[in-house]
């Protein structure tokens, strides 16, 4: 808030520069406030005081009142309803020819009654801290995924499961299956570690991924754990914690040798 004597030195100062032949918006421009603001000030008492602060403001009508805000915490409290989010309780209220109040002031007065929690039978979010690996050397952190590749008709694909080093961006270990499977990553990711020699590394080897069925399958994580690989996950829905992996896919696919009809055979 602006001190009244700041308004006051304001609406002097603007004033003396419109008497002057200036324009009232440029006199106000300089000050840094509008010419609502100014006629508002202007109009104020002699004192300059910023009455929004100490005025009184009359109650909504609609407001609701102690008796509707303890209904509603009965209904939520209910055995029907304690299970349910107010997004599914009012509706159903509805259905029964019921009206409280609407869902946002449901969501209100539980906030104001510090019950604002996890409601239903769904398992409550979580928050995943993001994903953040360093490389000093090769064989430190590798990171993989999986993409399309089209086949020789519509609606038919291969799969690219493809492995890379985050230190040299090498490509370590690299096969085309014809469908997902954590066996396939598992068989690659095997072979990745004999040829780059893993188990004579000593440190220790993150593979990283994102939340795919395959890079989450039992036969893949019984085999990271079995050599010694510790498995790292992307958050839910966000590419952006496996940008070298998918960075690799569209160079690829942006090559002009790249078969955009479609690749004819596995082979």
């Amino acid at each position: 808030m602006i001190n009244a004597l700041d308004r006051e030195n304001a609406v002097k100062l603007i004033s003396e520069a419109v008497e002057s032949g200036a324009r009232l918006f440029k006199a106000c421009e300089e000050i840094g406030i509008s010419k609502r603001t100014f006629n508002r000030w202007k109009e104020t008492d002699s004192e300059y005081i910023d009455k929004r602060t100490f005025c009184e403001r009359p109650e909504p009508a609609n407001k609701l009142t102690p008796e509707e805000k303890q209904e509603i915490l009965e209904v939520v409290h209910s055995e029907k309803y304690s299970e349910l989010p107010p997004s599914q309780i009012v509706p159903r209220l509805a259905d029964e020819g019921r009206y409280i109040a609407s869902e946002s002031s449901f969501y209100r007065v539980l906030r104001e009654a510090n019950e604002m929690i996890h409601r239903g039978l769904s398992k409550p979010p979580v928050k995943r801290p993001i994903s953040t690996h360093v490389a000093t050397g090769p064989n430190q952190v590798w990171m993989w995924d999986i993409t399309y590749l089209n086949g020789p008709i519509k609606g038919l694909h291969y799969y690219l499961y493809l492995i890379t080093d985050l230190f040299s961006r090498k490509i370590v270990g690299w096969e085309v299956w014809e469908k997902e499977s954590a066996t396939h990553a598992s068989e690659l990711i095997k072979r990745a570690t004999m040829l780059e020699k893993v188990a004579t590394n000593k440190n220790i080897l993150v593979l990283h991924s994102d939340n795919g069925s395959p890079m989450k399958g039992a036969t893949m994580l019984e085999t990271l754990y079995r050599l010694g690989i510790v498995p790292s996950n992307s958050r839910p829905r966000v590419s952006n914690d496996n940008p070298y992996a998918e960075s690799i896919f569209k160079t690829l696919k942006y090559r002009p040798n790249f078969q955009p009809k479609g690749f004819g055979t596995l082979t």
